[in-house]
């Protein structure tokens, strides 16, 4: 029976990003354990302050999963002795792992064990191309990720748009790199916790009125800059009823969003209501007019098919992968312009037809992407090397 390691480190109490991609993934191919007669691990690494505290739990999220292998330094301090003494993991942490045939490196590093067959998830190429977006831990993504390429046995990307840029850009034999969808995390008809009634008396006012919705971490990446202007522009000009809401945890340099939402003559129609749970986004996703996701630049772009899910029409960029995840069932503009956007959206809103047409579309792409098919998909790269 073949034996593969997850790094589950990327994992919070709070997943997005990297941690949600992870989480879905590791709960896919635990349910393929039997069928695909393999046995699958995660490794975990304490965050630092943890580490500090002598609190080395795994997040709750990730108790159920076993068997699991406590790899003991945050990874402030193993990235360290990767940039500078590479044979400490060898040595240190390959005997910890109890022999798997594969150990997959899933936060843009993969350790150069000598017995273990090697594979790194690349998300994205932002640290190269898009260095202004990026904060000072990510600016050392680049000298690392190529650093870890020269014992990488397997590469794991999650669009085509991505493997044309690890080929192009860090100069890949296109052959080790393996594509591997994401997906919604409601898809199969996930069973949601009831949401209490203090929680819907709480985010009432947020959903008696029409609304158009943004999903995603606050940072300059996503162009939330852009979408308050488009918003401003409607409202100004056209006399929208609609509230704007946006959804997710805040990043990094994202002053000048709330800025420019404090800046905004309608600033008490735009709303931000941060990190909510799978229920709450749901909810929110349900009842929106539409989805507004106008990122510069993305390795997939999750909400777009989690909004299509439900039947939510979409707009979104025409650049990055985005095309690719959405295909005919959004309306894709070029998202450094204000004024395309904001016709895309009224468009939706005025437009019966086209929004029907938008929500059949988007509820047939998103049942092309399923976890089970990303886990499938994933298992057949690791067979590849095995």
């Amino acid at each position: 029976m073949e034996r593969i390691v997850i790094d589950a480190t990327p994992i919070t109490s709070m997943p997005s990003g990297v941690g949600f991609h992870l989480l879905n993934l590791i709960d896919a191919l635990y349910k393929l354990q039997s069928s695909e007669n393999f046995q699958l691990g995660l490794a975990y690494q304490p965050g630092f302050k943890n580490w500090l505290r002598g609190n080395l739990r795994l997040p709750n999220c990730l108790q159920q999963y076993t068997p699991y292998y406590q790899l003991p330094l945050p990874t402030r301090i193993s990235n360290l002795m990767l940039d500078y003494c590479p044979k400490f993991f060898p040595c240190y942490f390959e005997p910890l792992l109890s022999e798997p045939n594969i150990f997959h490196g899933t936060n843009y590093n993969i350790y150069p064990f000598t017995k273990i067959k090697k594979t790194i998830n690349i998300y994205d190429l932002t640290f190269i191309k898009y260095p202004n977006y990026i904060d000072s831990v990510v600016k050392q993504y680049q000298k690392r990720v190529r650093k870890c390429l020269q014992w990488t046995d397997l590469i794991i990307t999650s669009s085509q748009y991505c493997k044309e840029e690890i080929v192009k850009y860090l100069e890949v034999n296109p052959q080790k790199i393996w594509v591997t969808p994401l997906a919604s995390r409601y898809h199969n008809d996930r069973h949601l916790k009831p949401i209490s009634d203090q929680l819907k008396q709480q985010f009432a006012p947020y959903l008696s009125q029409p609304y158009i919705l943004f999903v995603g971490t606050i940072e300059p990446r996503k162009n939330i800059n852009t979408l308050i202007e488009s918003f401003n522009y409607l409202k100004e000009k056209h006399k929208i009823e609609h509230n704007l809401i946006l959804i997710g945890k805040k990043g990094w340099l994202d002053q000048p969003i709330f800025t420019a939402i404090d800046n905004s003559p309608w600033q008490h129609c735009i709303h931000h209501l941060g990190y909510l749970s799978d229920e709450l986004v749901a909810l929110f996703y349900q009842q929106a007019d539409l989805l507004v996701y106008p990122s510069y630049y993305e390795g997939f772009g999750l909400p777009v098919i989690e909004a299509m899910t439900f039947g939510t029409p979409v707009v979104t960029s025409n650049t990055s992968s985005l095309p690719e995840v959405a295909g005919d069932a959004a309306l894709l503009v070029d998202p450094k312009n204000s004024f395309e956007i904001a016709n895309a959206i009224l468009e939706v809103i005025n437009n019966s037809q086209l929004r029907q047409n938008l929500i059949i579309k988007g509820k047939k792409r998103a049942k092309q992407f399923s976890w089970t098919k990303t886990a499938r998909l994933t298992l057949n790269a690791y067979k590849s090397i095995m």
